[in-house]
C-alpha cells in the first residue's frame, strides 16, 4: 500500500526523487516529511535451561500449530532487549536476560522485515502458555525436537546458537561514543 498523505500536517504526498530514490514526499511548502518505507522488527529469544531450548507451539497463524521459539515485533518506544524479554514473559511466562545476539534475518518486501534472534540467559518461571498467541511451551532437548512439529526457521537458530564458535554480538555497556541507545559490538 502507497502512503498518500503526510503524518506530520496531512498533506497529500507526492513522489519526487530523494537520494536517487523515487520516494513519497509531503507536497506542503514547510513540511519536511519523507515517507523512507515501511518496516517491521521482529525479535526472538532461544531460552536455554539445563541444555534444553524454551519453545512454544503457536495457537495462531502464522505457523499455527509449529513449535516455534518465543518471538514478536519490537514496538515503536521499545528497546529491543525489552521487547524480547516482554514477548518470553507474555508468551511462556518465563524471565529471561539477553547474552548475545545469535542471527539477523533481513526480507526486504513490501514491509522491509528484519528479525533478530537472540541468545537468553533463563531467570525464573516455569513455562506456561499465554493460551492466546500459544497455547504449549516447555524446554525440550535436541533428541525431543526432532520428533516434534517445530517450525523450520526454529529449527535453524537453535542449530545455529549450538554450533556457535564465537560468542556473537555482546552490549557493549561503555561505547567510546555514546550511541543512544543499546550498542553491540563483536566479541
Amino acid at each position: 500500500m502507497e502512503a498518500k498523505f503526510c503524518m506530520t500536517c496531512g498533506l497529500p504526498l507526492e513522489s519526487r526523487e530523494i537520494d536517487g530514490i523515487i520516494r513519497r514526499a509531503c507536497t506542503g511548502a514547510g513540511c519536511s516529511f519523507v515517507h523512507w518505507g515501511n518496516y517491521s522488527i521482529g525479535a526472538g529469544a532461544l531460552v536455554t535451561r539445563d541444555g534444553k531450548i524454551l519453545l512454544v507451539r503457536r495457537a495462531q497463524d502464522p505457523g499455527k500449530g509449529y513449535w516455534t521459539n518465543p518471538g514478536g515485533y519490537v514496538e515503536q518506544l521499545e528497546m529491543i532487549h525489552d521487547t524480547i524479554a516482554r514477548e518470553v514473559l507474555e508468551e511462556a511466562g518465563v524471565e529471561a536476560v539477553v547474552t548475545r545476539i545469535v542471527a539477523v534475518r533481513d526480507q526486504p518486501r513490501v514491509v522491509h522485515n528484519v528479525y533478530i534472534a537472540f541468545a537468553m540467559e533463563y531467570s525464573s518461571g516455569e513455562p506456561k502458555p499465554d493460551g492466546i498467541e500459544v497455547d504449549a511451551a516447555g524446554f525440550y532437548d535436541l533428541e525431543a525436537m526432532a520428533e516434534m512439529n517445530v517450525a523450520p526457521f526454529t529449527r535453524w537458530l537453535v542449530d545455529v546458537m549450538m554450533r556457535s564458535q564465537s560468542a556473537g554480538l555482546l552490549p557493549d555497556s561503555d561505547p567510546i561514543a555514546s550511541v543512544g541507545g543499546y550498542g553491540f559490538r563483536a566479541q
